[in-house]
């Protein structure tokens, strides 16, 4: 009897706004000669992170409205064992996690389920760490456990701290974490033979950090986080919109632990992107629009205290209909 050929699994996970797309379409997009499929899990009933991942051959599947590791872990063994079956010769796997996600329940998956044990190989759980904004979840659950049971560790943005806070974090990250590989990064760059094929997983090194680690056991998040999601039609002025998120992160920056969105702004052919981690904030260009879609804008808003009604009004007020003289 023939052995069948493990395909090796890569869990990319990290706290919310840490780098975790931009490494991922780094990994789609270098010449790697490996075909690669995509599951990407989000946070929030809109899910728009596959718009922020850029064209590429690499089959992407989205799994919204759920944290990866509770409600659609189901949906997690499902689609791994669909696309095995469809035998379309993939070699690696990448399962991107939401930043909420804690990674010991997507880990089991890999050794509690039959199907996923017999044909696939977890080969590493990396973990992208934001090197400026880390401080501030470091008291969270699930920021921990994702340092805890990583494998390969990027300290990311790493030109937004100086040497010695990054060489303090490194040693807070190893204190937690003493058999990780740990790179310091910017903008995710790294060799790909140092993320992908590296058989770093050891069941034994989880099981000396939880020793229940392969019980079924639902873990807890903190209900404190939340999103809101918004989705409009409309062309968005995009002054006002610059404006308005300027002013949000002033006034609300500490609070948005992550906040994306894809808009319809001045008409233009293609869709502006922007992504902020609190008082940081990024925007530009994005995919083009197809002529025959439907132009909407989409955004989420990852954080404590948010105000759904006030960010929809203000989001509102950036629409061209909004002001529009008759």
């Amino acid at each position: 009897m023939a052995l069948v050929k493990k395909i090796p699994v890569t869990v990319l996970t990290g706290y919310l706004g840490a780098g975790k797309t931009t490494l991922l379409n780094r990994i789609l997009t270098e010449e790697h000669g490996r075909r690669i499929a995509v599951i990407v899990n989000e946070f929030g009933e809109v899910g728009i992170d596959h718009q922020l991942v850029i064209d590429a051959d690499e089959e992407i599947f989205e799994m919204n409205n759920g944290c990866i590791c509770c409600t659609v872990r189901g949906d997690l063994i499902r689609i791994v064992g669909d696309l095995i079956a469809r035998g379309d010769g993939f070699d690696h796997l990448v399962i991107e996690t939401t930043g909420l996600a804690d990674p010991a329940p997507v880990i089991q998956s890999f050794f509690m389920d039959e199907v996923m044990a017999r044909q696939t190989t977890l080969d590493a759980v990396v973990t992208v760490v934001d090197a400026k904004y880390i401080g501030h979840h470091w008291e969270s659950d699930e920021a921990q456990e994702q340092i805890a049971f990583a494998d390969v560790v990027l300290l990311n943005k790493t030109d937004l701290v100086t040497s010695d806070e990054l060489v303090a974090l490194e040693q807070k990250v190893r204190g937690m974490n003493a058999i990780a590989t740990i790179h310091s990064t910017q903008n995710c760059e790294l060799a790909l033979d140092q993320l992908l094929g590296v058989q770093a997983f050891d069941l034994k090194n989880a099981l000396s950090i939880d020793p229940e680690f392969l019980e079924d056991i639902a873990h807890e998040h903190d209900d404190s986080v939340y999103s809101v999601a918004i989705t409009e039609t409309g062309t968005v002025d995009s002054d006002r919109l610059n404006r308005w998120l300027y002013q949000l992160i002033q006034a609300k920056g500490a609070d948005i632990f992550r906040m994306k969105g894809i808009v319809d702004v001045d008409n233009a052919s293609r869709r502006f992107v922007f992504q902020g981690v609190h008082m940081t904030l990024d925007g530009r260009p994005g995919k083009p629009w197809r002529p025959e879609e439907s132009r909407r804008s989409e955004l989420v808003f990852i954080g404590r205290n948010l105000d759904e009604s006030e960010l929809l009004a203000g989001f509102r007020d950036c629409l061209v209909k909004a002001y529009a003289t008759v």
